[in-house]
């Protein structure tokens, strides 16, 4: 089990988390007082509160109904160059040193803004907040599901590639809307030489896990926790990989898992049930992430003492999944690389050394005394 102070210390990668699911609750109040717009409550507290208790209510289509609040306030560019800024803070706090963000454009034009002038005014949030706190921040533009535009988000994303775009998503409720409604976005990205994840694999089952990869040709699975019903473990512990799971094994398929958010959806009953450690055990390409940090009450570092506390993970574990979130980015060869050698692995092996040092001076201290006590 790591102390949380380490964890917090230690450099840490996010793939998997929403701009409009992360805002400060004083943030979303200060910008509805500015636009007129109406919140159950003014009290920052009580606002978090009520965030969270409307996401845990073991339903994905529950869950994105309190995104109604923070999208209503991020209709200007303004808001959202704030938000955007504050996210890249709020994540460098964290210890995060790399981050792919993602957000919906087409949720914040009802204000009269253009596709474009989301993207840009993001951007510019984003741009401010690195220089600021020393972070990498990348934006994932995501389109809707349940609308009919993502042929025209996928255009968009390709347009912002070299100003900050990195990939490029599909979100929303998965039950009815398959990730095959997409393929010709996809194929735009494709088309493109750029790069793609999907939601898959969260509130619906290997359908669509299967879908995203074999037919829409995703890199990364957002979620992808039902992988977990193609591997069956037998009453001797001995475990066998369906076709699917040992194809997204075999090829080293990144799984952005969420496990508060998951369990907050019912794609897991809980935290010990969620199969984030087995699929580690099992030497899955796993990846730690927040998802919604504002709906779920969690940061990074909450997310992986959970995982701490509850599965006993180290330093060394910790290091593993923190790998292979860099090794799965979307950012150039050049910058994953730079990270690895100069920014994660020295900041791990400081931990490392401190930790050996403080089993060192307790070992000493536990031998002076027994020697003190035999003389």
């Amino acid at each position: 089990m790591i102390e949380r102070s380490v964890i917090h210390r230690a450099p840490k990668v996010l793939l998997h988390d929403h701009l409009d699911g992360g805002l400060r609750p004083s943030t979303v109040i200060e910008l509805a007082r500015e636009c007129g717009y109406s919140l159950p409550t003014e009290n920052p507290e009580e606002l978090a509160r009520a965030f969270t208790a409307g996401a845990d209510r073991k339903s994905l289509v529950l869950y994105l109904e309190g995104f109604a609040h923070t999208v209503g306030v991020m209709q200007s560019r303004e808001a959202l160059i704030r938000v955007a800024e504050e996210c890249a803070e709020d994540l460098a706090a964290d210890g995060v040193v790399y981050a792919e963000v993602r957000y919906a454009p087409e949720l914040s034009t009802t204000g009269g803004l253009s596709l474009d002038e989301v993207v840009e005014a993001i951007l510019e949030g984003f741009e401010r907040g690195s220089s600021a706190h020393g972070i990498s921040l990348g934006l994932i533009i995501t389109a809707m599901r349940q609308f009919a535009r993502s042929v025209e988000i996928a255009e968009l994303a390709i347009r912002h590639r070299d100003d900050g775009v990195v990939g490029f998503d599909v979100a929303g409720p998965e039950a009815g809307f398959p990730p095959t409604r997409y393929l010709d976005a996809f194929n735009l990205i494709h088309q493109a030489n750029f790069h793609l994840t999907i939601h898959a694999g969260e509130a619906f089952g290997l359908p669509s896990i299967w879908e995203a990869l074999q037919w829409c040709g995703a890199e990364r699975l957002g979620h992808g926790v039902r992988i977990i019903d193609d591997i069956t473990v037998g009453p001797d512990g001995g475990v066998a990989l369906g076709r699917l799971a040992n194809y997204v094994r075999d090829r080293r398929v990144p799984l952005e898992m969420c496990p508060t958010s998951n369990v907050h959806t019912a794609a897991a009953a809980s935290i010990q049930d969620h199969p984030i450690d087995l699929l580690r055990r099992l030497r899955f390409r796993v990846t730690v992430n927040t998802d919604n940090r504002l709906m779920s009450g969690i940061s990074l570092t909450d997310e992986f003492a959970t995982l701490s506390s509850t599965f006993g993970f180290g330093l060394d574990e910790m290091q593993w999944l923190t790998l292979n979130a860099i090794k799965s980015a979307f950012a150039p060869f050049d910058e994953r690389l730079r990270l690895i050698n100069g920014v994660i692995k020295p900041g791990y092996a400081e931990l490392f050394a401190e930790s050996a040092q403080m089993v060192k001076d307790e070992n000493q201290a536990a031998s002076g005394i027994s020697n003190s006590a035999s003389s």
